[in-house]
């Protein structure tokens, strides 16, 4: 039904409005705050009551043009019967369903199912209205409770009514949730003229005792577990698949389906709404918080919009991120143990080469929001393997736009050829500054090889002389302002001298926490001050906060 959605902007400030096209799952993700939310609330907005210029995250939908055969179609379906006395004007209809009961003259209802843009509006408050859905964290429970039988002579409108009538799709979904909880979905008729989920520890033997009402009916459904005496996650779980599976309406509005849900669970419903979606011929939108989620909906192989939306500084930005690369970053082991997905739900994000430095670079930014919120704030910290497994995790989150920080011990200087020009292209240092930087690498190198210095253990650039730390000084301030930010000093264990933390590694990152203290109102508690890694710390932010910052593809 829905060919394309245009936002009102686009993945940087002044660039061209993001466009997508009609896909059967669009999620949107990004930081709290980022618009995920509204924009599922202005576009169900707009299904319900036509173009709202008050919107502040997209700009209009496009919808398919319909043949006359499909128009009558549509028409046949929605077509309602006139109440006993109901008064119909000349050359109108009856048109809708539940409580979208309306007149329309039908060739204006004719033109505009046609052709939806001739007038948009009415488009969406006479047709859409009861197209569209949207499942939220309390009406997602609605689609679960016990709905009147209702007249078997009659067709179906209700998710729960077409499921009772429909064997092939009742299967469908209790295999679905048979593989999530180990528990069969049926239907119970049982109380007379209502229909009630419940989920048995047995799958009934044939359809008759599903849906009849005799005694072998009875009993099955009597051993079998009303849904409402079961956990929110198995009703949210199952309600949202029963709307998308057998519901009618063909945009649905999913906000954090995770909801309830463990990281499993968010997955195999992320794998079935995106697999229903494609199957149904719907267009599901969906914001979420969950990296499980989406990797559901990846691996369902159909057709996807990921984007993800910011908001920082009065300035929005929105970027579709191509699913293949998501599923690049899916498939790789180090990506998936250092937790690289949930980078799309954070500002900005830090990656470090070991667990020590993230743990202590991330306690640094803490208490500098703690003590005076000078920190970085809404950030990730990630740990790497090792400097080069630092710019295999920089340089995809930066392709999708987030702006990942490299932070590595000043030995990455003794790393020429590929090493060096990997850590430069994942930087996204322009190709032709990449040969003055390799230049200045192997002098400055050269330096520290001449007056036998050990860049790490005896004071980074510092133990350098004269010009010679000028030119290595130079060559790091030129790679932060890409974001990639060498420890001067030498290494984690440079920073906080004073604290005369002695040990190395492990112990070194325990000492030092110690010494760093635990209470804030204790005087010996560490404040933030304005020097050592304090300082360094600060450096990173200003480049992340900096909207012209270097380093990130357009």
């Amino acid at each position: 039904m829905l060919t394309q959605i245009k936002l009102k902007f686009g993945s940087s400030p002044g660039s061209q409005p993001l466009v997508l096209n009609g896909t059967p799952i669009t999620i949107f993700v990004g930081p709290n705050n980022s618009g995920k939310s509204l924009v599922l609330r202005e576009l169900f907005q707009f299904c319900q009551n036509g173009k709202n210029a008050n919107c502040h995250i997209f700009e209009e939908l496009k919808f398919n043009e319909n043949t006359d055969e499909r128009v009558e179609t549509i028409i046949s379906k929605y077509r309602l019967t006139p109440n006993q006395n109901e008064f119909i004007h000349p050359g109108h209809l009856l048109f809708g369903k539940f409580q979208h009961r309306q007149q329309i003259p039908e060739q204006n209802l004719k033109q505009f199912l046609k052709i939806p843009s001739s007038n948009i509006n009415a488009f969406a408050q006479h047709f859409l209205s009861f197209q569209s859905l949207l499942l939220d964290g309390s009406t997602r429970m609605n689609h679960i409770r016990e709905i009147k039988g209702g007249n078997l002579q009659t067709p179906p409108q209700q998710a729960l009514s077409i499921l009772f009538r429909d064997n092939d799709k009742r299967k469908k979904l209790r295999d679905i949730t048979y593989e999530a909880f180990r528990k069969y979905f049926v239907i119970d008729p049982t109380d007379l003229g209502k229909l009630k989920i419940r989920f048995s520890q047995t799958e009934p033997q044939n359809e008759l005792v599903e849906r009849g009402i005799h005694e072998d009916a009875v009993r099955f459904h009597g051993n079998a577990e009303l849904i409402n005496s079961l956990s929110d996650g198995v009703k949210a779980f199952t309600g949202i698949l029963v709307e998308i599976i057998a519901g009618d309406p063909q945009l649905l509005f999913i906000d954090e389906p995770e909801a309830f849900l463990h990281p499993t669970l968010s997955f195999k419903l992320g794998l079935e709404v995106a697999k229903s979606a494609s199957e149904t011929g719907k267009n599901v939108f969906v914001s979420t918080h969950s990296s499980n989620f989406i990797m559901g909906c990846v691996q369902a192989g159909v057709e996807i919009n990921i984007v993800r939306l910011t908001y920082h500084n009065n300035s929005a930005t929105a970027r579709n991120i191509p699913s293949a690369q998501l599923l690049e970053l899916m498939k790789n082991p180090l990506f998936r143990s250092a937790g690289v997905l949930n980078g799309l739900f954070y500002n900005n994000v830090v990656v470090t080469e070991a667990d020590s430095d993230r743990a202590f670079y991330q306690e640094i930014n803490e208490r500098k929001n703690l003590v005076d919120s000078s920190g970085i704030r809404d950030c990730l910290f990630l740990n790497a393997q090792n400097k080069q497994t630092v710019c295999q995790i920089i340089e995809p989150l930066r392709n999708i736009g987030i702006p990942a920080a490299a932070v590595v011990d000043v030995d990455v200087l003794k790393e020429g050829g590929n090493n060096w020009a990997n850590l430069l292209k994942s930087g996204f240092v322009p190709e032709v500054s990449r040969h003055s930087l390799a230049t200045a690498r192997a002098e400055v190198k050269a330096r520290f090889d001449q007056q036998q210095v050990d860049m790490k253990k005896d004071g980074g650039i510092y133990a350098l002389v004269d010009d010679d730390q000028e030119a290595a000084n130079n060559l790091l301030n030129q790679l932060s302002e890409y974001g990639i930010f060498v420890v001067k000093g030498g290494e984690l264990e440079s920073w906080l001298k004073s604290l005369n933390c002695e040990n190395h590694g492990p112990k070194w990152l325990i000492s030092i926490f110690e010494k760093l203290g635990k209470d804030p109102g204790d005087p010996e508690y560490l404040t933030p001050s304005k020097d050592d890694v304090w300082a360094f710390i600060h450096e990173i932010k200003q480049w992340m906060e900096n909207e012209q910052r270097k380093g990130i593809p357009k």
